[in-house]
């Protein structure tokens, strides 16, 4: 029987010839992504809002029931969220724990940490309406972020981390509806594309100060078809409760705008991966043609009446018995089973290039 050397010892050829081979499958088959890194808003907040004093909070029952124990945990869904799901995906953990969450710590958040923020936007006024974290704050919370990890991880791993890991940003959705539609400041300024456009501003110079802080590969979200929230339709009374065009015209001007500016940025800065993460065509999708996907209501949600409950409206004594019926959680955030439908689908597409 042919013999190799290894070390001091001496080992039959077959055996080597195995570890050889398993080595190299646990390279290939090692995450391409070492983290995964998360701004944005209740899309994607999985609980950093339970430590600050906000109303903005879903840390309470009926939030959370089909979870892993089924706890609440402020991220504002019966189940997971994008992140948590994607995370899995990628082949690191099934969840994404928020930064502020102190039963957490870095050796946690080196694979995955979550700065974002139920109620926050790009426009600082938004985060200001219901006392929530503005997204410089959750910069700011990176930055400390990346202290920690050079420090655990050592400076060279670190910068790895940071350059590899992958950057899920979801915000928006609050400027126009808890913002700029629902108070008179913004309107008194600018006209709704105006608007649009200084929204885009604020997300170039974000994705400017990731970049100059190491980050590279970063998902930037468009908004979803939010005149189709069961809230929009609640209050759109003179069309018998049907999805709000002129919102869902809003969401559709914004996209194309974000992707201009996705295009833009890549060409200005060298080395930079940015996608535009398209959730508007197969959120649509699910809203309008729900039995394609296996749900049977899509106009409101599962928790209370559907059509205006969220956060302490939620009643864990008045909610529906299986979430996977309905397209919507609450009266604004979708349940899990949609959220495995859209992360799955961006897998497939803008994230594919870097899974």
């Amino acid at each position: 029987m042919a013999y190799y050397w290894y070390g001091y010892n001496t080992i039959p050829y077959w055996l080597f010839f195995i570890r050889t081979l398993l080595l190299v499958a646990d390279s290939k088959l090692a995450p391409k992504i070492p983290a995964v890194i998360v701004f944005g808003d209740s899309s994607v907040d999985s609980g950093n809002n339970n430590y600050i004093p906000t109303i903005a909070r879903s840390n309470f029952k009926p939030y959370g029931r089909d979870f892993f124990g089924g706890s609440p945990t402020g991220r504002f869904c019966n189940g997971r969220l994008p992140p948590d799901i994607i995370s899995e995906a990628v082949g690191l953990k099934p969840i994404v724990p928020a930064y502020l969450d102190p039963t957490y710590g870095i050796s946690d958040f080196a694979y995955g940490v979550c700065f974002a923020s139920a109620g926050t936007g790009y426009d600082n006024a938004t985060s200001d309406v219901l006392g929530v974290i503005p997204l410089w704050k959750e910069v700011e919370y990176y930055k400390e972020y990346q202290v920690k990890l050079r420090a655990y991880l050592g400076d060279e791993k670190a910068k790895e981390t940071i350059s590899e890991a992958l950057y899920l940003v979801s915000i928006g959705t609050n400027d126009f509806l808890e913002n700029y539609y629902a108070l008179p400041k913004r309107q008194k300024q600018f006209t709704v594309r105006q608007y649009e456009d200084f929204l885009i501003g604020s997300a170039w110079n974000f994705v400017n100060d990731l970049y100059v802080l190491g980050a590279r590969k970063i998902s930037l979200a468009g908004l979803p078809p939010m005149g189709c929230l069961p809230l929009q339709r609640t209050t759109n009374i003179m069309e018998d409760h049907a999805c709000a065009e002129d919102k869902n015209r809003v969401a559709r001007e914004y996209n194309l705008k974000l992707k201009t500016l996705v295009e833009k940025l890549n060409k200005n800065l060298p080395g930079l991966k940015l996608v535009y993460s398209d959730a508007y065509a197969i959120f649509l999708d699910i809203i309008t043609r729900p039995s394609k996907y296996g749900f049977e209501m899509a106009r409101v949600g599962c928790c209370g009446t559907g059509r205006f409950e969220m956060s302490f409206l939620c009643s864990p004594h008045f909610t529906c018995p299986d979430a996977n019926k309905y397209v919507f959680w609450d009266a604004f955030h979708p349940s899990e089973k949609t959220n495995k439908i859209i992360s799955y689908d961006l897998l497939k597409t803008s994230l594919a290039k870097f899974v």
